[in-house]
């Protein structure tokens, strides 16, 4: 059952998707990497280091794939890494062994050295599940390790065993693969009697639309007024006194060495409101530009992140799109489209970037429509919340409720005119697991370091030319030949026309340029629907010219344009 063994150069982590594999990544190689409870977290591959014997080592995190037969995006780039890789580390659910098999009898067949982790063990306990590993190290001809990634445990094991990989002779015909799974698992695992826990239960009923639905609104109420809790403070009680006792001295001397006014303390500082720097109002590089997004947003980015990253890592997710797949098929998507959404209401970007775990060019042309037209970011919403002042209940609830009816509409439509198909997908519902704390962390700062490093250049990019478009004239330039639309249709002041500019490469500074307008509630409505509905942030539109392509693109940004049109003309002559 043995072979030769075979130096190193580049290992590959494969397994089917939601078996913690991104997790062993992440214990293997100490690396940054995005560890999800859901299909499509890994769609391009990420590398890491590792060192073996003083020999540096390329570890690669290749997409979750249930066969080798290619059947979508992810499942293509694993067959296609997995023909340059040295080293094989198959990833198992020991929980789910048959399951697991399929993949690993297939990648056998490939004749790469190859070691199989058998993750999850410290599950198979509870859950009345024997698994003999030793006995199934001699049958498959390759090392088997039992591991728990979430704790660490057998990882020191399965580091020192990598040296063993070996490319095994186990064979089998390829009509009989599930008849040899079915023996190899009559050989290696018994099962004991099992009761069902509190937290079974509460999956098998979290699916159903009679327990379910109640509980889906629960835990989404939930977890908003949670963000909304955790945001607040952080405003409240940290960022805000900051910005107020410590920051805003040192630029009042600044502005008091600038003379008070001119170009240059324009740009740096912005206007003074009655002496006075006013964050909201003033739109200076340092005062609007990094207030807006440190102190007004980053807050709610990191509530947002907290709570999608518990909703991922208990399992909850999969369970969420099994729940939502009927309305999502009327709209011509999966209800595996629910997770892009999800992402989308912290950043657009990675929601548009997973539609890639959709199947068809028209499943994932309605999602990155939809999501880009009547999703808004976490940043957006943080900005709407505080625009709509004393006004939040009555306010919001028109906004998200005509965004909800546009999503809904918009994706009826699609569903009908859109050509292609919108086949089924089998999505692996995984137990609810307990969230670790270290992972939960390390995932949001991960995707908080991402949201600094794009949002800060582009607000203050954003700032800068407000202030050069204003000086040079020319927001009112175009005002005046814009009124028709903004003032006609819109029923907004001409004014509004630089926050719809500046909306193209930030959303949030734009909102916040609508607070000096002194608007009426019903024209703070809809602004917040416009901005939200139409063009894209410069940074979504870029991604979505890289996953639609450039006609697609335009096609959807037409759909944009005429929404946004109808929509903000209807809200102008009804509320």
């Amino acid at each position: 059952m043995g072979g030769d063994r075979v130096a190193m150069k580049k290992i590959l982590l494969m397994g089917n998707p939601n078996n913690g594999k991104s997790v062993v990544f992440n214990r293997l190689t100490g690396a940054n990497v995005i560890i999800s409870n859901y299909p499509g977290t890994t769609v391009d591959f990420i590398q890491g280091k590792i060192w073996i014997d003083e020999k540096e080592m390329r570890v690669i995190d290749v997409p979750g794939t249930y066969s080798l037969d290619a059947g979508d995006k992810a499942e293509e780039v694993a067959v296609k890494t997995l023909k340059g890789g040295d080293i094989v580390v198959n990833v198992v659910d020991a929980t789910n062994l048959e399951k697991g098999l399929n993949l690993t009898v297939q990648l056998i067949k490939n004749k790469k050295p190859m070691i199989v982790a058998l993750n999850f063990w410290d599950e198979t306990k509870h859950k009345g599940i024997a698994i003999d590993f030793k006995k199934l190290e001699e049958i498959l001809g390759v090392p088997c390790v039992p591991i728990c990634a979430v704790t660490g445990e057998g990882i020191k094991e399965l580091t020192e065993r990598l040296k063993e990989a070996k490319i095994s002779n186990f064979s089998y015909e390829g009509k009989e693969k599930w008849h040899v799974i079915g023996d190899i698992i009559d050989q290696v695992q018994e099962l004991s009697h099992h009761h069902h826990t509190f937290m079974e239960r509460l999956g098998d009923i979290s699916t159903t639309p009679v327990f379910g639905i109640p509980l889906a609104l629960v835990i989404l109420f939930l977890t908003f007024k949670i963000i909304r809790f955790i945001g607040e403070g952080l405003i409240g009680y940290v960022f805000e006194p900051v910005f107020e006792k410590l920051w805003t001295p040192l630029l009042l001397k600044l502005s008091a060495i600038l003379g008070s006014d001119g170009f240059i303390h324009d740009i740096l500082i912005g206007k003074l409101i009655k002496g006075e720097i006013d964050y909201g109002q003033s739109f200076g590089l340092l005062t609007t530009g990094l207030f807006v997004p440190i102190g007004a947003v980053l807050p709610y980015v990191f509530a947002f992140y907290i709570m999608l990253a518990v909703l991922e890592d208990c399992g909850y997710l999969p369970r969420l799109a099994v729940l939502v797949d009927g309305l999502m098929h009327r709209l011509g998507i999966h209800g595996l489209a629910i997770i892009p959404m999800m992402l989308g209401l912290g950043c657009n970007v990675p929601g548009i970037l997973s539609t890639r775990i959709l199947a068809t060019r028209k499943e994932r042309f309605i999602a990155a429509t939809l999501l880009s037209i009547a999703v808004p970011c976490a940043a957006l919403q943080a900005m709407i919340v505080g625009l709509m002042g004393g006004h939040i209940v009555y306010g919001l609830s028109i906004v998200y409720g005509t965004l909800f009816v546009v999503w809904i509409i918009l994706g009826l439509l699609m569903a009908h005119m859109v050509s292609g198909t919108s086949p089924e997908i089998f999505i692996e519902i995984p137990p609810y697991r307990r969230p670790y704390l270290t992972d939960l962390l390390k995932k949001t700062w991960i995707r908080l370091k991402w949201f600094i490093k794009e949002a800060i250049p582009f607000v203050l990019l954003g700032v800068f030319i407000v202030n050069i478009l204003y000086t040079l004239g020319i927001i009112q330039f175009i005002g005046k030949y814009t009124a028709p639309v903004i003032s006609g249709i819109f029923g907004l002041p001409k004014e509004a026309i630089g926050a719809l500019l500046v909306g193209f490469l930030r959303k949030d500074v734009a909102v916040g340029m609508l607070a000096p307008l002194a608007l009426n509630l019903k024209q703070l409505i809809i602004a917040s629907v416009v901005l939200t509905m139409y063009f894209p942030c410069i940074a979504t539109f870029s991604i979505l010219i890289k996953e639609l392509g450039f006609i697609d693109m335009l096609k959807s940004l037409a759909i944009m344009i005429v929404s946004v049109l109808v929509v903000g003309g209807i809200l102008n002559l009804i509320l």
